[in-house]
């Protein structure tokens, strides 16, 4: 994929919700939405729920789709940290600009990351553990779109 692409949504993801960027106008009733834009780009990550959620994060060029990923996650466990979560998520890494880095520790927290395919095609799996439990899980996948 066009390393202009990749640069933009690591851009986009690390503006808005890793961020903690503001939402926009929701675009459904009670979704989460956060817009991210540069030059003939545009990024979108909608989301419904909270412990429990669903949601897409998808791209634009010049007004029409071209890549999506959908993404469906709860928190199981005691302790959950969402900052904890949007700090593992502003290191997605540029070979895998999907989630998270496939290993990120910060005190009693842990966040780990698996991914199978491509930027043209790929499944994922990511987990928080605190003190060596596991407290969270979300399931992605992805890719292009026409």
């Amino acid at each position: 994929m066009d390393k202009r692409i990749i640069d933009f949504l690591i851009r986009a993801k690390k503006a808005t919700y890793a961020g903690k960027g503001a939402e926009t106008e929701s675009s459904r009733p009670d979704s989460h939405d956060l817009i991210y834009k540069e030059d003939d780009l545009m990024y979108l990550d909608t989301y419904l729920g909270g412990g429990k959620f669903a949601g897409e994060e998808a791209l634009w060029k010049d007004g029409k789709p071209f890549w999506s990923m959908n993404y469906v996650g709860r928190v199981t466990g005691d302790n959950f940290s969402g900052d904890f979560l949007k700090e593992a998520l502003l290191r997605v890494p540029e070979d895998k600009p999907f989630r998270g880095p496939e290993n990120y520790k910060n005190g009693d927290y842990e966040f780990n990351c698996k991914v199978t395919g491509e930027f043209s095609w790929f499944q994922g799996y990511e987990t928080i553990s605190y003190k060596g439990e596991q407290i969270y899980e979300c399931y992605f996948h992805g890719g292009m779109i026409e």
